[in-house]
């Protein structure tokens, strides 16, 4: 099918520390990228999200003594899953994945980087009142429906699609270009929240 001029692919959190060898690896997280090289093809308009936290970070197990990886703890703006230390600014875990092939991309955002609040989402924070200023970019650059693909499908990618719908955008996910980590049955609570919201779940022969 034709991509119109007024949609933009958004590629969420392809990096070292979400790919196997990773800090945080999503199984098969790396079996991705040449699809994703190819969907990026047919896009005029592509950004990338990218996690960038500093050292730190109030996500991280390490930023709390006798708390583990995986554990769950309220911050001052709610529930949070504690996760390894990953992504860390500068670092080769917060580089994307070697394999990623975008040199036509316009925009990188980076989110995470306050180090009180996590931000899965490349739209909003987890305080679900700190925008990335995304939303506002896409609106200026007339972009009415967004498809993404990326790390991981049952959180980056669900919290991008779910606040992307939320923000007015036709939005589209590419299952076959994601892979998800699927922790205490994330997979099928993420596919149910998007199909709720409206996203619609695609696979990549529909736009190739």
């Amino acid at each position: 099918m034709p991509i119109s001029p007024r949609t933009a692919l958004l590629v969420i959190d392809v990096q070292n520390d979400f790919t196997p060898g990773g800090r945080l690896a999503v199984p098969e997280g790396d079996l991705i990228v040449p699809l994703i090289n190819s969907l990026a093809g047919q896009f005029k308009q592509v950004v990338i999200a990218q996690d960038w936290h500093p050292a730190g970070h109030a996500s991280f197990a390490s930023s709390h003594p006798g708390r583990q990886p995986y554990d769950v703890i309220q911050l001052p703006y709610g529930e949070q899953t504690l996760w390894p230390d990953h992504c860390i600014q500068g670092s080769h875990g917060a580089d994307f994945h070697s394999g990623l092939k975008l040199p036509h991309a316009q925009l990188i955002i980076r989110k995470g980087c306050n180090p009180d609040i996590d931000s899965y989402s490349a739209f909003l924070e987890a305080d679900r009142a700190t925008t990335t200023g995304l939303a506002g970019y896409l609106k200026e650059r007339g972009i009415d429906t967004v498809y993404m693909v990326g790390l991981a499908l049952d959180f980056c990618v669900m919290f991008s699609a779910l606040d992307a719908r939320a923000a007015g955008f036709n939005t589209f996910v590419v299952l076959d270009a994601c892979r998800a980590i699927d922790m205490n049955g994330s997979l099928a609570s993420a596919i149910e929240r998007m199909q709720v919201a409206g996203v619609g779940l695609i696979q990549s022969t529909e736009l190739l």
